[in-house]
């Protein structure tokens, strides 16, 4: 039998029927839910929950019903509208919803489009972030994704749009331009085209890279490669999504601060990447 801590005593909000919450899950790691996303797994009714919520996060909802909703590129999976559809027709039929999306709901998530359903439908909700992957995943590797050294901006994009394309939207030379440090979710699959587009618009071509697979999870990977060699060394190493990707100085971070290495008895591999002499003393 799974042993569900007790949560430590506070006014822990109540759900109730006919609510649904819309919960993030973390990138991956049971210990990255927040507290409240606990909370809301040991009271909900019915869980629906995406493919990258991890199977013991579940185990915290032993009483619900749990419904897969998962939507992975190139697998057959359910349509956005009918996953919204459900989540209003289980509110309505008096039901304690749970929503349950890897990463925050609101970052690459779909979260803002399932809310925005349910308010139409006159179904109230409930808001509970979660630790998303571009900066949780990009942690756990030992990437930060702001250091003073390296970058006052970071751009977060998505990989691809409504249509399964790179995004056409955006503004490619102006993210280079502008974005000291870029990172992508949803990426593998365009990486070849973007990477080519991040070179034309002058991004160096040695710039490090960092590709993390499965981040926060046992099966966890990183890759550390150069713009330039990024769809080749993706492709030689067999790496598949999900993925974040990072582009820009930070990367290079990981051979100082892979804590998890260091953890395994692993040394550091370097202990001033940037090559700047020793860090500024904290303000």
């Amino acid at each position: 039998m799974t042993h569900t801590p007790e949560l430590p005593a506070f006014r822990w909000p109540q759900m109730e029927p006919g609510w649904v919450w819309l919960c993030g899950a973390g990138p991956g790691d049971p210990g990255l839910l927040t507290l409240h996303a606990a909370n809301a797994l040991r009271q909900a009714d019915v869980v629906i929950y995406d493919a990258l919520v991890q199977e013991a996060i579940l185990d915290w909802a032993a009483q619900a019903e749990h419904i897969y909703a998962g939507k992975r590129g190139g697998k057959p999976s359910a349509k956005q509208r009918d996953i919204s559809l459900q989540l209003v027709d289980l509110a309505r039929a008096g039901k304690k919803v749970l929503r349950l999306k890897g990463g925050d709901p609101f970052v690459f998530g779909r979260g803002g489009e399932e809310a925005q359903t349910l308010v139409q439908h006159n179904v109230p909700v409930r808001i509970i972030p979660g630790i998303s992957a571009g900066i949780g995943g990009l942690a756990y590797a030992g990437i930060p994704v702001t250091h003073r050294d390296v970058n006052q901006s970071v751009t977060f994009v998505t990989g691809h749009d409504q249509s399964g394309n790179t995004p056409g939207s955006l503004d490619w030379g102006s993210i280079s331009r502008g974005s000291q440090v870029i990172v992508i979710y949803m990426g593998m699959k365009h990486i070849a085209q973007i990477a080519e587009k991040l070179l034309n618009a002058g991004r160096p071509i040695d710039e490090p890279v960092a590709v993390v697979t499965s981040a926060t999870t046992d099966d966890q990977t990183v890759l550390e490669t150069t713009l330039g060699r990024v769809v080749d060394d993706i492709a030689n190493a067999g790496l598949e999504p999900p993925a974040i990707i990072c582009v820009g100085k930070s990367a290079l971070m990981r051979q100082v601060l892979d804590w998890q290495g260091m953890a395994a008895g692993q040394a550091p591999r370097n202990l001033d990447p940037l090559g700047r002499g020793r860090p500024a003393e904290s303000a």
